[in-house]
């Protein structure tokens, strides 16, 4: 589903990814792990087309989408979560969700209300706080949110970073099921940075280790045995 061939990139002309290449198949949970500066975060944002990259080529689903916008790959299938709550405190739960449907298709989805049903099976809290500030939420439901924005515009591949930050042990757990349910139940595929690395290998089908702009390891979470053995393999 997604092949990421020898890309290099970064910010302005400072490359932080150096010849990086992975790929996830279609139905897989992908975990990605490094220290902080390792590179995670400005993986997914290159892929998302938030950033450029200098060399390389992304594909997804056979198609090149190397220099494509974020809302060209949005609309290919295409889903990120930034990390932290990234949702718009002022904006209302049902004008959050707009948001994302407007990132797909722009205003007037005329399936809005199918699309927002999705959400509420896997959601249903959000239901409940339809018309409350995003930024009256806890945090743990704010992280929902933002998950939630990115299921509506129905994507194929839903790429998370860092959704556990900030949050109890007991919210880690729900949030990485629900992860686990929308691959499962609604066959989306899931790229995960994570630096909870046991929450990760308990949902994850594989993972790659990063370390300096580079991935050093493929791996099975079943050779990645505790955080103890991970690390020491930087």
């Amino acid at each position: 589903m997604l092949r990421v061939e020898r890309v290099r990139g970064g910010y302005a002309h400072v490359p932080v990814l150096e010849d990086v290449s992975c790929e996830l198949d279609e139905g897989e949970i992908v975990a990605i792990f490094g220290h902080n500066g390792a590179g995670k975060s400005t993986l997914l944002k290159l892929l998302f087309g938030l950033l450029r990259g200098i060399e390389g080529r992304v594909e997804f689903n056979g198609r090149d989408l190397t220099w494509a916008t974020p809302r060209e790959r949005t609309r290919a299938g295409l889903a990120y979560v930034p990390q932290e709550q990234g949702v718009f405190p002022r904006l209302t739960v049902g004008e959050n969700l707009r948001m994302g449907l407007w990132a797909r298709s722009g205003p007037g989805e005329r399936n809005e209300e199918a699309a927002f049903e999705e959400v509420f099976r896997y959601l249903p809290i959000l239901r409940e706080r339809w018309a409350a500030h995003a930024g009256d939420l806890s945090g743990g439901q704010q992280q929902m949110l933002s998950i939630a924005r990115a299921l509506v515009t129905r994507p194929k591949l839903l790429m998370l970073d860092e959704p556990s930050t900030g949050l109890a042990p007991t919210l880690v757990k729900d949030v990485m099921e629900l992860v686990r349910r929308i691959k499962d139940e609604a066959g989306v595929s899931v790229l995960l940075v994570e630096q909870n690395v046991a929450a990760a290998l308990a949902i994850a089908n594989r993972a790659y280790l990063m370390k300096s702009g580079r991935i050093i390891r493929a791996a099975r979470p079943d050779e990645l045995y505790d955080a103890a053995t991970l690390w020491s393999l930087f």
